[in-house]
């Protein structure tokens, strides 16, 4: 970590209640997503205009028609860009999305449509990434996007974030493109460990910084508050 980098501690939130208890506890920057059991998909027009409508921190939005694979058929791409001209209608140009061919490499097609159709799109790259044949190859591919694939949410590869700690290392010291931000598996009990092996500037939490470690509760400001003493000091 560079010195006058930001630190960022971003958390997943469902609604607009727990943004606000989010906001509240420390959080710099907010991923809404719905059906967190099925691992993320895009949330409701409703979810998403009481969230931006409730918080002042950023709001990146998910991008995520099913959940069975992350390679997307035409009919896919139409709800995709449906979603997009929603959340931009609401005031937000922040999503997290990802989109890979059918033998697992980013789906370059894809991203120049999105790019060209909304040239001020903010995306995180999602943990789609994970499941790339090279994280370097797929790193040069996403640096040629940078100008709108501004970081790229990942484990290293790995089951989790502990897991990937080497390779997570490696993309954080090429530098030369989008942000490497570690997420799954990150806790407050690992987290000072595995950001001094790692070294990022930005991290992701799910429900290890909820009550009983469930999206079914709200957050646990103790959780809360001793992930940003690790990271912040």
């Amino acid at each position: 970590m560079k010195a006058g980098d930001l630190m960022i501690f971003e958390v997943i939130v469902q609604n607009g209640q727990e943004a606000i208890q989010a906001e509240k506890l420390g959080a710099d920057r907010l991923e809404l997503v719905s059906a967190m059991e099925e691992g993320g998909l895009t949330p409701s027009y409703g979810a998403i205009k009481q969230v931006l409508e409730s918080v002042a921190i950023p709001v990146q939005v998910m991008v995520r028609p099913h959940s069975y694979h992350f390679s997307y058929t035409d009919e896919d791409l139409k709800i995709i860009r449906e979603d997009i001209d929603v959340i931009q209608k609401l005031g937000c140009n922040r999503i997290v999305f990802g989109a890979l061919n059918q033998d697992l490499t980013i789906n370059t097609t894809m991203l120049d449509e999105l790019v060209q159709f909304y040239p001020n799109l903010d995306i995180t790259f999602h943990r789609a990434f994970d499941e790339v044949p090279s994280q370097q190859d797929a790193y040069e591919t996403l640096v040629k996007y940078q100008q709108n694939v501004k970081r790229i949410l990942t484990s290293g590869g790995k089951a989790n974030a502990e897991a990937g700690k080497q390779q997570l290392q490696e993309l954080v010291e090429k530098g030369n493109g989008p942000v490497i931000m570690p997420g799954s598996g990150l806790t407050p009990a690992n987290i000072k460990e595995i950001h001094e092996a790692v070294g990022a500037t930005q991290y992701h939490f799910g429900k290890s910084v909820r009550v009983g470690n469930s999206f079914e509760n709200g957050f646990d400001p103790d959780a809360m508050r001793e992930v940003e003493e690790k990271l912040k000091g």
